[in-house]
């Protein structure tokens, strides 16, 4: 059975908060029978002590004497002295009862003969409990003796503590019903507030529900605050992201490999097809189809580079010294045609960038370059901070770019008019320069040259965002 986690959470929330009352219930259960225990030894103690300051000071008011007889002393203490609710005092005189408050008692206990006969063994202050039609009783019984009468007197105080108990009971079970009210209230509450705050999570796996059946990586969630659902919520928005990405760069890669690798494949098929017996016929297919291999093995590098350029890790960021990045670049280059090669300018400064992806996207320009140049034409290499930000670029001294082919050029599988070069590229190197630049935070532009030819300009900033 599927448990929602709102129901999980309103059930640990009520778990707890349960578990909090009935504790504080017991303790307080607890507490208030110990202060009734302690009120009640304190009551018994101060009855003795009143009852002694009583016998000190007490006078036979005919004579004006002190009292001499036992039951006028124990009878004169029970006048003045009156029990509090839910008490009785009664006294005792030679091992039998004899007076009792006016009081009426909930229960009489002095008509109680087998209590009497307890009581009246008493030699000492004693305390103790017995059971009566109230329930539990707990009783004093104090001795009381007068040097003129020879006869033993008691005194004997009582409370119903069953009465007192009951009081509590009472109490504690209307503790018990608000406590009740209170959890229920508090469900009622967590129920809602839980709703609200796991509002976004359901919302986040009804769109992935309708992700998953649609295809549709276009839907994203409405993030609101800043607590740790919105940062779901955000986090929920980037994977969507990161998947619309990598989708959209798998279906770009799969037609762009299907469109240009058709071709070669056709005509590999076509040669290999028609190729016969004769050695230099076969020499001469087995030439172009390892030529045709050989592009679709580069088309698949270019592709698979531009693939890689959307995901992360792509890049190896470490500290590149612009002027020492310009000369290598140059001094690698130089094989690549008779060119009047140049370093133009160098920067005098450090960014962070992967120096291997940079050195791979100025190569490329200077392969464009030489395609689009003759014998002893100028390709010049230089570095620049300006504005802010880092400049790279490779000039030639070609036919140049006309503007309207200055966007267009960036694309992938576009090539550019003027080529001199006798190898036709597939049309993804510009492509790839320009996916290296955006990866470092940067762009790549074609500059205006007064003098004629080309500039193709990288810029990149100065620090990682």
């Amino acid at each position: 059975m599927r448990v929602s986690a709102r129901a999980r959470i309103v059930g640990w929330m009520l778990a707890v908060v349960g578990l909090a009352l009935a504790v504080s219930i017991f303790a307080t259960w607890t507490v208030l029978l110990a202060r009734l225990d302690d009120r009640m030894n304190l009551e018994f103690t101060n009855e003795a002590e009143k009852l002694r300051r009583y016998a000190a000071t007490a006078h036979d008011p005919r004579t004006g004497r002190p009292v001499s007889d036992v039951r006028e002393l124990l009878t004169g203490y029970l006048a003045i002295n009156s029990p509090d609710r839910w008490e009785t005092f009664f006294s005792m005189v030679d091992g039998r009862a004899d007076r009792i408050t006016a009081v009426t008692p909930p229960a009489r206990l002095d008509t109680d003969e087998k209590l009497v006969k307890v009581l009246a063994a008493a030699t000492r202050p004693a305390y103790g409990d017995t059971e009566s039609v109230e329930g539990t009783v707990r009783y004093a019984v104090i001795p009381v003796r007068v040097a003129a009468d020879p006869r033993p007197g008691h005194f004997v105080a009582a409370v119903f503590y069953d009465r007192h108990r009951g009081e509590i009971v009472d109490a504690v079970g209307v503790l018990g019903l608000s406590a009740l009210a209170a959890l229920a209230l508090a469900g009622a509450a967590g129920w809602f507030v839980a709703g609200r705050v796991l509002a976004p999570v359901r919302l986040v796996s009804q769109t992935a529900e309708q992700i998953s059946d649609s295809a549709d990586l276009t839907r994203r969630l409405k993030v609101t605050g800043d607590d740790d659902v919105a940062a779901l919520a955000a986090t929920f928005n980037h994977m969507l992201d990161r998947l619309e990405r990598s989708f959209a760069v798998q279906r770009t890669f799969v037609d762009d490999a299907g469109h240009e690798l058709r071709t070669p494949i056709t005509v590999i098929r076509g040669h290999l097809e028609l190729m016969g017996d004769d050695p230099a016929e076969r020499a001469e297919t087995l030439a172009l189809v390892t030529d045709e291999l050989d592009r679709m093995n580069r088309i698949v590098d270019d592709l698979l580079t531009l693939a890689k350029a959307e995901q992360p890790g792509f890049l190896a960021v470490e500290e590149v010294e612009l002027a020492d990045l310009t000369v290598s670049v140059v001094a690698k280059a130089r094989p690549l045609g008779d060119r009047r090669w140049r370093v133009d300018q160098v920067a005098e400064a450090r960014i962070p960038a992967d120096r291997q992806r940079l050195t791979q996207a100025l190569m490329q320009l200077v392969v464009n370059a030489v395609r689009h140049t003759m014998d002893d034409d100028l390709i010049a290499v230089g570095s620049a901070v300006r504005g802010g930000r880092a400049e790279l670029w490779v000039r030639d001294s070609g036919p140049g770019v006309a503007p309207a082919d200055r966007e267009r050029i960036f694309r992938r599988f576009v090539r550019g008019a003027g080529r001199t070069g006798g190898h036709d590229g597939a049309g993804l190197g510009l492509a790839i320069v320009r996916s290296i630049a955006e990866a470092h935070g940067g762009g790549v532009r074609v500059a205006d040259v007064p003098a004629g030819g080309a500039c193709f300009v990288m810029t990149l900033p100065l620090a990682r965002a």
